[in-house]
């Protein structure tokens, strides 16, 4: 069984799942993968913990695995970008495979953008200043470029708050300034690295998004990919 740690936010963990379902080879209700999801928006908030040094969600996700595990998950997936400040402490103890969403989106962003190249990412502030892509796109030999400080405050910051709202298409209105800025600069792709802005751009079907990786549908892919290579399949 996949388990899923979710509720943060709640509109992205339903975009996951309705992805994984999606990206599965299924011609019937029997070939899809059993999946558990655990919704829990009062995981506090990960970026009080990164920015102001507030309380560390570690334990409260560290809960939701545990109960996850315990219900019979053999493999996991947290479709939230941010919180993977804390994957390596959370996979690190976790005895089933947590499936990384940095990882999966590293991995299509590389194919959209060659070596040498730069790739722009649109994520919360706390995922910028916990740097938790660089490494994996620097071991790539790709160069990241992030958003400036106005398009961060006055659209990126803004549309992810709307989607929370459920104000989707002035979500994807203030979005797309901010995308189109960092193709603007050189970036060759760039990945939606805060999993509410894959639903703003789809509110307006912005044609943006075929330059982008939509980070929930990167991690939906991913966990397809290892549950169907088998060896998660203990139940």
């Amino acid at each position: 069984m996949l388990g899923v740690i979710g509720g943060m936010g709640p509109a992205a963990t339903a975009d996951f799942f309705a992805k994984l379902v999606a990206a599965t080879p299924a011609g019937r209700d029997e070939d899809h993968i059993p999946t558990l999801i655990a919704s829990d928006p009062r995981v506090p908030s990960r970026t009080a913990a990164i920015l102001d040094g507030g309380a560390s969600p570690l334990p409260a996700l560290r809960a939701v695995r545990d109960k996850l595990i315990a219900a019979g998950a053999t493999l996991l997936a947290m479709p939230c970008n941010t919180a993977h400040a804390w994957y390596d402490a959370l996979a690190g103890d976790s005895p089933v495979p947590i499936v990384s969403i940095v990882e999966a989106s590293v991995e299509a962003a590389v194919a959209m953008a060659p070596a040498g190249s730069a790739i722009g990412l649109v994520a919360t502030r706390a995922t910028l200043a916990a740097r938790i892509f660089d490494a994996a796109l620097e071991a790539q030999g790709r160069r990241v470029l992030r958003p400036g400080e106005d398009e961060l405050a006055d659209a990126v910051l803004p549309s992810i708050r709307a989607v929370k709202e459920g104000q989707l298409r002035l979500a994807g209105e203030r979005l797309e300034p901010a995308v189109q800025a960092l193709l603007d600069r050189g970036a060759a792709a760039v990945i939606l690295a805060c999993t509410e802005t894959p639903l703003a751009l789809a509110a307006t079907g912005s044609p943006l998004r075929a330059r982008c990786v939509d980070s929930n549908l990167a991690l939906a892919r991913a966990c397809v990919a290892r549950w169907f290579a088998g060896s998660d399949r203990r139940s």
